[in-house]
């Protein structure tokens, strides 16, 4: 079965409302130009009320190898996920750090990226439109794709079974696709987490 990531929360409400439909993932937004950022403080606090068996994924763009490693150790998070232009070197430096898993996200604009980022020395890899655009990519693009991926870009309760019939990813993640006004909509998750579990 497809996993699910609800990706992006920073109130309790947010947390409570995951707690009720138990994604695999949920994601903190650590990148600070964001408007889903949460501080590390915030994402501690509302940690603490997560259930336990939901995965924390930290999302980070190009921040620095000890704060992400850090996140990790102090089990703030499970997972980090690298949304900037790290490369291999990062990626084998932050290891030096940690044995936590990491998902490193690429943009995919063409076959032949979605081919490279199959290269990568990251536990997982995510594909995705852009850097939180909001907007679907051709998913044709993926069809040579044979390792095991997270599904990102444009995801929403109208398209998310369009996209697992067709791909058939590791997992599906979704932000703005679960959002009224630029906040989280506890309807609107719980269509697209229904639409997943019932495909």
């Amino acid at each position: 079965m497809t996993k699910i990531k609800l990706c992006g929360l920073s109130r309790e409400c947010d947390i409570e409302a995951v707690n009720e439909l138990c994604p695999e993932y949920i994601g903190f937004v650590f990148a600070n130009k964001s408007k889903r950022y949460v501080t590390p403080a915030k994402a501690k606090e509302l940690r603490t009320i997560l259930n336990k068996d939901i995965k924390v994924v930290g999302v980070f763009v190009n921040e620095d190898i000890e704060k992400v490693s850090e996140l990790l150790e102090n089990d703030i998070i499970d997972i980090a996920q690298l949304h900037g232009s790290e490369d291999e070197e990062y990626i084998l430096k932050l290891r030096e750090k940690t044995q936590k898993p990491l998902i490193k996200a690429f943009k995919i604009s063409s076959s032949a990226d979605a081919v490279s980022a199959e290269k990568s020395s990251a536990d997982f890899i995510l594909l995705d439109s852009g850097a939180g655009t909001g907007s679907v990519f051709d998913w044709e693009w993926l069809s040579e794709v044979k390792r095991p991926y997270f599904l990102a870009g444009g995801l929403s309760p109208e398209n998310v079974e369009s996209a697992i019939k067709k791909l058939s990813p590791y997992a599906v993640d979704v932000s703005s696709g679960i959002e009224t006004e630029g906040v989280k909509d506890e309807i609107k998750m719980k269509e697209f987490v229904s639409k997943v579990r019932n495909f």
